[in-house]
């Protein structure tokens, strides 16, 4: 039989997640399902984006923008693998805003696994109206998500 425990904690890389004002960060709990573990007894590559478009949605309805009916699509998404996840570990992703522009808003986001940095995203999100197409972010928007903005 397979031990799938975690294994002891480990450091993330040095300076492949910028030092931000992650304290300031939008925090949401990600639940590990037995699904998003590989033969590899890590989470499989692929759970991360599905992780990270979750704590995005969370993040939106924290701020007020999913239940006032925003649109929004994923135009980008960067992602860098620094450690992985084992079977068992807690997870939670820090979303901050990165940039504000005239029809999008950048997220960061580092997916934490028993409090250590596992992962770095950059994400673009565009506001489109019903037809998809590109809309200006409005006043109430900027200022929902201006709370969470990075700072030097």
């Amino acid at each position: 039989m397979t031990d799938v425990s975690p294994s002891a904690p480990a450091q993330a890389a040095p300076g492949r997640i910028p030092e931000l004002n992650w304290a300031d960060a939008h925090r949401a709990s990600i639940q590990m399902r037995y699904s998003d573990i590989d033969t590899n007894h890590h989470v499989n590559n692929g759970r991360y984006g599905e992780y990270l478009e979750n704590a995005r949605i969370m993040l939106m309805r924290d701020v007020g923008l999913w239940d006032a009916g925003e649109r929004t699509v994923l135009a980008r998404m960067e992602l860098d693998y620094v450690q992985e996840i084992r079977a068992g570990q807690d997870l939670m992703v820090e979303s901050l805003i990165e940039r504000l522009g005239r029809t999008s808003w950048t997220v960061v986001a580092r997916i934490l696994a028993d409090g250590v940095p596992c992962a770095f995203s950059r994400a673009v999100l565009v506001r489109v109206n019903t037809d998809h197409q590109p809309q200006p972010l409005p006043e109430w928007v900027r200022e929902a998500l201006s709370t969470l903005m990075v700072r030097p």
